[in-house]
């Protein structure tokens, strides 16, 4: 992956809309390199399984299938989005190569357990990736029965994060007030669109990968509320003053 200059801590955003996060009614949590930490690893599978997908679906070296990955990645915000636009690509057969991966990494955190158990509010996942991964890895980390519902891919109609109107649908589809809601993810950018409905924004700034484009592309934006390099930590923070 390439590297940029480290951004610096971004700048304050507006005031945020909750005067405290006791006030949040609903928190928004990404899914990957976000509940669990960036170090464990699991895009890397991921990322070499979109290359192979690619490679048998093309025939191609895996050099030359990388680089069509990451051009279909930047043209259309994800590798399965350009594979469906141009190709026709089966979206659940892609998702299900893509995810076959090994979550031995990922270790149960009876820590998060805890704090989400004290933090008060709805609390939902918003991923790109499909309710079956979402779901292992939230079994893993032994949190799943905290999360009332999962927004996934299939329900934005496949359209990624961070098209604005995927994220007005899953508020709607969920009854969120965006005044009154909290969004943790650890893709700097994917927070803008939150910030843009009122949503207190959260930046789970990803271990291991300070300077890393697709972690902190947006990072020097004034629409992040919070930093945050702890994710279990801070929720154990705000639970306790909650």
């Amino acid at each position: 992956m390439s590297e940029d200059q480290t951004p610096t801590v971004p700048p304050a955003a507006s005031k945020p809309p909750l005067d405290s996060m006791a006030a949040a009614d609903c928190w928004v949590f990404d899914l990957d390199n976000t509940l669990y930490p960036a170090s464990c690893r699991l895009f890397d599978q991921v990322d070499w399984n979109i290359t192979r997908y690619v490679a048998g679906l093309f025939d191609l070296p895996l050099e030359q299938a990388r680089a069509l990955q990451k051009t279909y990645f930047r043209e259309h915000g994800t590798t399965m989005r350009g594979l469906m636009t141009l190709h026709g690509v089966d979206p659940v057969a892609f998702m299900n190569a893509v995810h076959d991966i090994d979550l031995d990494p990922v270790d149960p955190s009876p820590r998060l357990d805890a704090a989400l158990e004290k933090l008060p509010g709805r609390k939902i996942i918003f991923t790109n990736g499909d309710v079956p991964h979402a779901e292992r890895v939230m079994d893993k980390l032994g949190v799943r029965h905290h999360f009332e519902a999962v927004f996934d891919i299939v329900a934005s109609d496949y359209e990624p994060k961070p098209a604005p109107h995927v994220y007005v649908k899953m508020a709607d589809a969920h009854g969120i007030d965006p005044t009154r809601a909290v969004m943790v993810e650890d893709m700097a950018r994917n927070l803008a669109p939150a910030f843009a409905l009122g949503m207190t924004t959260v930046w789970v700034r990803p271990e291991g990968t300070t300077g890393v484009t697709w972690a902190n592309d947006g990072a020097d934006g004034g629409h992040i509320h919070h930093v945050v390099d702890d994710l279990v930590g801070w929720l154990e923070d705000v639970a306790a003053n909650a």
